[in-house]
């Protein structure tokens, strides 16, 4: 049977991701995996072509992963009080980029994510906690 160390959930704060937390602790639990927490805050560099102050952008995105470090720490509280194998981490830059980066660089062996705003079809061909038909 595979061997999962590490696990890795990125979390983006909405109502999804405490509904994915039992799954990613059961999985973790079944396997005494470390979890990885991770949050990635988008960059708003893309700003700056509207004439904003570069120091007022780069001031405004370390307010954001200030304010983003403290929820995630209530996030983990909540959720993951009942295990203390875990880890948590807030980053800068695109999301996808960031998660593929986190994966390399830590040995991540598994990834548990929710989908976010698929539905119908999109969400069967795609992913979802209970879009695929059952037996799949």
């Amino acid at each position: 049977m595979t061997k999962f160390k590490k696990l890795l959930f990125p979390i983006d704060f909405s109502d999804v991701s405490p509904k994915i937390a039992p799954w990613a602790l059961t999985v973790a639990q079944k396997f005494s995996a470390e979890i990885h927490l991770l949050f990635v805050a988008r960059r708003l560099e893309h700003l700056a072509s509207l004439n904003v102050a570069q120091v007022s952008i780069e001031d405004f995105e370390n307010e954001v992963i200030r304010g983003a470090e403290t929820k995630m720490e209530e996030f983990a509280n909540k959720n993951f009080q009942a295990y203390s194998d875990y880890k948590t981490r807030v980053v800068l830059g695109d999301a996808a980029e960031e998660i593929l980066n986190y994966v390399e660089s830590e040995k991540i062996d598994l990834i548990v994510i929710g989908t976010h705003g698929r539905k119908g079809m999109e969400r069967i061909l795609f992913g979802g906690a209970s879009g695929l038909p059952s037996g799949s």
